[in-house]
């Protein structure tokens, strides 16, 4: 069985049936909407976050959840999928998990807006439940998205962030969504407040391991789904880069500072940072600290009792830092 399979087992029901109400959730009276909700839920993805939302329940509430937590996962993955919508305009990029995305089929003016109704459809299925505690979660992480991108675009210019300004960068844009889900899936059965912050700290644990995980696939040869160099071709400064800048001397320093800036383009130049950055280290570097992640959200899964839902989140934890995509 593969693994996502087996992280999937304990929730495949639940799983299905939010499937069912999640097409649902996108409804509108507009068929051309129609049309483009029917195409984004026929090319989803592994759907990591819901799986997140519903484990997470499980463990907390004895293998039940309840009509919140579909809303939780709803709402999470509404979100995450307006979020990706918008991102595919600001890049530029015409594909998104092998196939076409919204603005190269129905150009950008409508993809935008179809984010924006996403985004409010998000929000209207928790303001019209009463849901104001998970949409308190999920408005949290939506301004630490916007913050975290903000951030790095205004650091890239200057090359200069450090390595606690990459992990602060790096938790919210991409940590703060895996913790929303984890604090969702455990406020939405109505868990301790301190069991909910727990939880959003493992999911944040999580998603900072996530992300140096795919920093490391930027200097792999596997098939990954993005070009090797990608993130060196696009100024993006990843932990293997940030490590060796703090390491080596002045003149190398400067020498990769002016590759990354002024011959980023350079596919020779590019291999040749990529080598260097394996050599001094930099990537051996990164998987330590995302191993060091991996132990803290382990260590806080462990204090949980032993149950088929705590199995899979646990699946989930190395899942993250195995994958080969």
């Amino acid at each position: 069985m593969k693994v996502v399979a087996q992280i999937k087992e304990p929730i495949a029901y639940e799983m299905e049936l939010f499937e069912e109400k999640f097409a649902l959730s996108m409804r509108s009276k507009v068929a051309l909407l129609n049309r483009i909700t029917h195409y984004i839920v026929n090319r989803k993805g592994k759907q990591m976050r819901p799986m997140f939302v519903f484990l997470t329940a499980k463990m907390m509430n004895s293998g039940e959840v309840n009509d919140r937590t579909y809303r939780g996962a709803s709402v999470i993955e509404l979100i995450h999928t307006a979020s990706l919508v918008h991102d595919d305009v600001v890049d530029d990029s015409n594909m998104r998990r092998s196939f076409f995305s919204l603005n190269a089929l129905w150009k950008n003016k409508i993809a935008v807006l179809v984010g924006d109704f996403l985004f409010s459809k998000g929000l209207l299925l928790s303001i019209d439940n009463g849901d104001t505690d998970l949409l308190q979660i999920i408005s949290v992480a939506v301004r630490e998205i916007s913050e975290g991108e903000l951030l790095q675009i205004e650091k890239a210019r200057k090359l200069d962030i450090t390595e606690e300004l990459y992990y602060e960068i790096i938790r919210q844009k991409t940590a703060t969504l895996i913790a929303a889900c984890c604090a969702m899936g455990a406020q939405a059965v109505h868990a301790k407040g301190k069991e909910v912050k727990r939880m959003h700290k493992f999911g944040e644990l999580i998603g900072m391991a996530f992300q140096i995980k795919d920093d490391l696939f930027d200097y792999g040869s596997e098939k990954i789904g993005k070009p090797t160099g990608i993130d060196i071709k696009e100024q993006k400064m990843t932990l293997p880069l940030i490590y060796v800048l703090n390491t080596v001397s002045k003149k190398e320093k400067d020498w990769l500072i002016n590759s990354i800036k002024n011959k980023n383009t350079d596919k020779k130049r590019v291999k040749e940072v990529i080598a260097f950055v394996k050599d001094n280290g930099g990537l051996d570097y990164a998987i330590l600290k995302m191993k060091a992640l991996q132990q803290e959200a382990l260590e806080i899964l462990m204090t949980y009792p032993q149950s088929v839902y705590r199995d899979s989140l646990e699946l989930m934890v190395n899942y993250v830092i195995d994958r080969k995509k």
